[in-house]
């Protein structure tokens, strides 16, 4: 069940609804936050909406390398589920 936890992100209090417990909503808020303020600590601009979509692309580049990681993981979990398997039948 979706509950709703408030949020401050860039000093703007949002209300977000969500089913993950308050502890990782906060988490959540926490890393928002600190991606937000150090990629805004590293510009000389006070672009609100720059910061925003550098933190967004840094974050989906660190996702989509997770993804690949992810994959790679589990080819090679695979691989070595056949040699064991392979061994098992010796």
């Amino acid at each position: 069940m979706k509950k709703s936890h408030a949020v401050t992100i860039l000093g703007r209090e949002l209300s977000v609804r969500s089913s993950a417990p308050e502890a990782k909503v906060k988490a959540v808020e926490t890393f928002v936050n600190g991606k937000l303020h150090e990629i805004g600590s590293a510009l000389n601009s006070g672009d609100a909406q720059l910061v925003l979509m550098l933190a967004l692309l840094n974050t989906s580049e660190e996702l989509l390398d997770l993804r690949s990681q992810h994959e790679q993981d589990a080819q090679t979990d695979s691989r070595i589920s056949s040699i064991l398997t392979r061994l098992e039948t010796i």
